[in-house]
This record gives structure tokens, sequence and C-alpha cells, in this order.
């Protein structure tokens, strides 16, 4: 099988991105001309990312221009698909009292905190405040479409930036807005004029795959089909565009009806990499009466499953259904891809750059039907923490009756590292709903109940998971079990949870994080003391440093009755973890056992500072009574000399995560 996204079917933090990393290298080195001001001058540059909505205008020209800020706009914000809504500048109660804080630099520090916040509407809101104070500062004026871009109040940012062509101020990220704006519009001659009349004179058009590829693009809206050609002809002697251009020469003569050149193009591009280009392949395919091929294509997938538009074709193709070219439907969602494609690659890069999410914006305001830019530009904003402007983005795909598995599996794990538990159980709750049949939603719900402690709630969702697997090869089927085992020992049916982790560790017998697992829970149950130790000591080879291995190690020793052995690796747990109430609790125990009584007791203070109650593993009380009366008196009083604390939770830093 050729593998379709470069992540395994139930490795659900992946999201589909393009492997493009030859245009990551192109998109750096065409963005770096093209950076806002902002990211030239000797101020930091603006990092956006969200915040609460609220309406704003583009501030005024300097000839319109008043001292303080616009008026609020009233009304709520439109709430259709690709509709504008506004910005209003910080209400009275948000002004800074100290009159120093008012006017530019109470402006300007306000809409630098925003940024560091990655508040993206109330850096907007900011910066358009600051730039009515000085309506000169390029610099504020840049900041501000940055802000406005990223928040989504496109028609804002356009508005602005055509206003900075008006006064003759544009700028690199104006100008790129004007181009978004004329194609949108499907002003294709204009676009063309703007292209030739301010693109980067050091960088010959056929090697600018920016402005080039769009460039063409709008020669096809201008009717000019041979013109269009030939320049994404040329664009291709180029060994690195070619691929990437291909793609878009591919679309191109698809869009045209000649289905023959298209194929042969689309052969030699990119396409693979990503949904819109397998569809548009597979489409092209149709076209030519080659619907074996197209199935053949899919089938030879991985995970197709999850993808609901590759599955609507494969049906259509075995039904022998029509299957129109509908990828893209003009030059304007040639472009959107384009834009896409940078917001990808842009994106991957290792310091991800602000530009992604502003690309993936564009797209989504040129093409608002397309669900892809919506996804990218929800996935950018999930990245950055920015839930609330990520849901509207997620809405506005369901609303298209294009929910994603894939795409909602990875805002369900956003929201569940967000510890927005309630909104990640309704999304998992959904998508089991809309897709019974996909064991990763109930994976996902499965794991959302137990990050809750809701344990014998998570349980019938991997069952559920593990029945639709049951034919799946046993590299399919480990996590579910694994993360069933968990479910089922905190659950107190350690005989079911033995079973799921022993087939688990037989699948993968060299995970460290469950080698731990099952180790310490045989280890907390004076079982199989010497088999448990063995396999935590082959956790610690596998995983060095890892605290919550080095505690086990330590407890196993302990149980042991080996205290002398037990106070390195619990001292080498302590240093990661100084902050568990465990981990203090299990140092003060062995130090008590090795004579260390004084130590012992600080770490039994310690403990309790961390108010361990609230964990539920770590019993207070007993901590007290340990300093009252000493541990030895304790462990008598409890019929065991090493007894611990029955039912802790065996310690994994992974805690079932691939």
């Amino acid at each position: 099988m050729t593998p379709f996204r470069p992540s395994p079917t139930l490795q659900r933090r992946a999201r589909f991105r393009p492997e493009l990393s030859r245009l990551a290298l192109l998109v750096a080195l065409t963005c770096s001309a093209a950076l806002p001001a902002l990211a030239q001058e000797d101020r930091p540059a603006p990092r956006p990312v969200e915040a609460q909505s609220t309406p704003a205008e583009v501030p005024p020209s300097p000839a319109e221009a008043q001292p303080g800020p616009a008026e609020a706009q009233s009304g709520p914000a439109e709430a259709q698909i690709g509709a504008p809504t506004t910005l209003a500048p910080p209400p009275p109660q948000e002004q800074p009292a100290n009159p120093q804080m008012q006017g530019l630099a109470g402006a300007y520090l306000a809409a630098r905190m925003a940024t560091v916040e990655n508040d993206f509407r109330a850096a907007a809101r900011y910066f358009m405040q600051a730039a009515l104070q000085d309506p000169d500062d390029i610099f504020l004026q840049d900041s501000a479409l940055v802000a406005l871009a990223s928040a989504g109040e496109v028609d804002q940012a356009v508005a602005l930036a055509e206003r900075l062509f008006d006064e003759d101020r544009p700028t690199d990220l104006s100008g790129l807005l004007r181009r978004a704006q004329l194609a949108r519009a499907g002003d294709w001659d204009a676009l063309v004029s703007l292209i030739d009349t301010t693109r980067n004179p050091d960088l010959p058009l056929d090697q600018d795959l920016m402005d080039g590829t769009i460039r063409a693009w709008a020669l096809l809206g201008a009717g000019r089909a041979s013109d269009a050609v030939a320049a994404f002809e040329a664009m291709t002697v180029s060994e690195d565009l070619a691929p990437i251009v291909n793609y878009h020469l591919a679309l191109a003569r698809a869009l045209a009806g000649d289905y023959e050149s298209a194929d042969r193009l689309i052969a030699q591009s990119e396409a693979g990499g990503h949904l819109m280009g397998l569809m548009a392949r597979v489409q092209i395919l149709s076209q030519l009466d080659r619907r074996d091929e197209a199935l053949a294509l899919l089938d030879s997938l991985e995970g197709i499953e999850a993808e609901p538009q590759l599955l609507d074709l494969r049906q259509r193709l075995d039904q022998d259904q029509p299957v129109p070219f509908d990828v893209i439907s003009g030059p304007e969602d040639g472009i959107a891809h384009l834009l896409l494609s940078f917001a990808s690659a842009l994106a991957s890069s290792p310091d991800p750059e602000p530009l992604s999410l502003i690309h993936a914006r564009l797209a989504a305001w040129i093409a608002p039907q397309n669900p892809e830019a919506r996804l990218m530009a929800a996935q950018l904003l999930q990245d950055r923490q920015q839930f609330d402007l990520a849901e509207a983005e997620f809405e506005a795909v369901r609303r298209m009756g294009q929910m994603r598995p894939q795409a909602e599996l990875s805002r369900i794990d956003a929201l569940s590292q967000a510890d927005r538990r309630d909104e990640a159980e309704k999304a998992a709750l959904a998508l089991t709903a809309a897709y019974p049949d996909l064991p990763q939603s109930w994976i996902a719900l499965g794991d959302v109940m137990r990050q809750q402690e809701k344990y014998a709630e998570a349980v019938p969702s991997y069952d559920t998971a593990l029945d639709l697997l049951a034919e799946a090869p046993p590299e399919v089927r480990w996590f579910p079990l694994y993360a069933r085992g968990i479910a089922l020992e905190r659950a107190g049916q350690f005989d079911r949870a033995e079973a799921d982790l022993l087939a688990a560790l037989q699948i993968r017998p060299d995970h460290a994080s469950l080698l731990n697992y099952l180790g310490y829970s045989w280890i907390d149950r004076n079982e199989n003391l010497e088999r448990a130790l063995e396999m935590i000591q082959r956790a610690a080879e596998l995983s060095p440093g890892d605290g919550y291995i080095l505690d086990s190690l330590a407890w196993a020793y302990y149980r042991l009755g080996r205290y002398d052995e037990a106070v390195a690796p619990m001292e080498q747990a302590i240093a990661t973890m100084a902050s568990d109430p465990l981990v203090n609790d299990h140092l003060g125990d062995i130090y008590w056992m090795v004579g260390r009584q004084r130590e012992a007791q600080i770490q039994w203070q310690r403990a309790l500072s961390l108010e361990p109650g609230e964990s539920g593993e770590v019993d207070p009380d007993r901590i007290r009574a340990k300093l009252d009366r000493g541990l030895t008196a304790v462990l008598e009083d409890e019929g065991d000399p090493v007894a611990s604390q029955p039912g802790q939770a065996p310690q994994t830093e992974a805690d079932a995560t691939e």
C-alpha cells in the first residue's frame, strides 16, 4: 500500500499537510523579501494569534485622522461564511486609566502585549489606534495589516492595504493583500498590471514562484490562454519549480478541457503529496474514462477511511456515477491553491512563520468554499492555542457539510491538551455519531474520558474501537490495547487490564512507557516483583532521564528491600520532578529505610506542602502519621514492612500516547 499521509492512521496528532520540503525552501527564499516592514525593523516582529471578537474600522487616511480612537461599531459581526466582520477600538473601560498610557505609547505597548499573548484581535485594535496617532509610521500600518489578516479581518486589511497604495506607500504585505483583492474580484487585467509594475525586479519572473504563478493564472482569467500556458511553461525550466508549477499548469489544462495534457503534467508534479492534488488526479483520470486507474490509485492509499471526500470519489467510481472535474472552478481557485501551499510550507518550518496563517487566511478569503483553506487556518490557529478563532473555521467547514475526521481528531487532541475537556468530549461524541465505523473516533472519545479520569466510561469506547479493528494488523491494535489497559487498571479491573497490557507488550516489547506501566502495576500489587524490576530496568535503558520511570525503578528496589539501590534513581527522579508530591513521598520513605531520617522528614514535609490530596495518589494523613511516629510504626500498623499506598496509578510521562 502506498502511504497517503506521512503518519499512520491511528496517529491522531498528525494533520494533513503536504510534504513540501522543496517548496518550503522556495517559500522561505520568496518570503524573505516579502515580510512586512515590522520584520525588517529593529523593533521585534509581532507574533499574532487570537482573541475575542469585537468590530474595528480601518484607520482613516492622514487627512481624515482625528485624535483619539474611532467610534465603535454597533451590532454583531456577520455570521455567513466569508462574510466580513469589523473590529472596534478598545472600549473606554479597556483604556489605561493612567493618562501617560493613552495615546501612541500606550496603544503601541498594548498592541505589543497583545501580540506576545497571541491575541490577534486586540493587537489589531491597538495597532490601529497607534496608527491613528502616527499615520506616517509605516511600521505601525504594516503591523496592523499583520494583525488584521491574522485575525481573519481580511476585508479591513485589504482596505488598509489599498489606502497605502493610494498614498504611494505600498509595502510587501500590502502588495500581497492587493493581489488577493484583485484575484477575488476577478479583475485579471489589473492583477497582471499590478504584478508587472510592483514585482521584485531582482528576481526574474520565471523564477518567482509566487508572482509568476499568480500572473499566469491572471492571464488565463483575462482570456489570454496561450500567454498563460507560455508563462507556466517558462517557469517549469527551473528544476526546483517544475514539480510545483506543473501541478498548476495541469489544473489550468484540465480547466480548459485538455485532460490528456493535464494527466501528463500532474503525473510530473507534487500532486500526490496533498489531498487536493490526489482528488485532481482522480478526477482527471475519470474524465479520460480511465476509471480503473483512478480506483487503483484510491485503493492504494492508506487511511482513506478517514477522508470522506476520497471515499465519496471511490463510491462514485464504483457505482459508475459521473465524476466531474471540480477541484477548481476558475483562476481564483488556482491562486488560492498556491497560497495554501505557501501556508503549509511556512507552517512546516522549524520556526513557523506568522505569514503561514496570513497565507491561509487569504486562501480562504479568495475561495471561501474551499474547505482545505479553512482547515489549514483552523489548524494554525489551534497550534497557537487560539481555539475560539479556530472553532469559527471548523464550524464553517461543518456548515459546508465537510466534517473531516482527521481535522476533528486534531481539534479534539488540541482541546484536551488545553484542558478544555468538556468541549473535547462534545467534539468526540459528535465525531463518533457522524462516523460510527471509524475506529479513531472511538479511540479519541476513550482518550478524552480517560484524561478526565472517567476510566469506567472510557472502556466501552476502546472496546468499540478494538472490535472495529478486529482484522487490523497488530501494530494498529497496540495503542487501543494499551489505552484500554490503563483505563481498566484505574477502574479496578486488573485481570482484564493485565491481559491488555501484556497483549500490547507482545506487539511492542520495547515501548518504555508500556514496560513501566505494567511493571509498576505489578510492583504496586506486590506481584511478579523480579519480572517487574527487569521490565522497569529495560524502560529506564530505553528512556534514560524519564522521571516517572526512575521513580518506578527506585520504588521497585524499595519493594524488593534493596533500599540502598533505590536512593540514586529516586534522587534522579526528584531532580526532574521536584514538584510531584508522590515522588517526594517516595524519596522520604527510601531515606527512612537507609537511616537518613531527618532528610526523610524534610521530603514528607515537602510532599505535604505540595497539596498531595488533590491528585488522589498520596494520602496526606498517612504522611502526617509518618512525620508524627515514623515510617516504621506506620508500616507496623499496616502489617506490611514495605507496603505502599494501595491503588496508586503507575506513572508514565507519555501516559499512553504514541
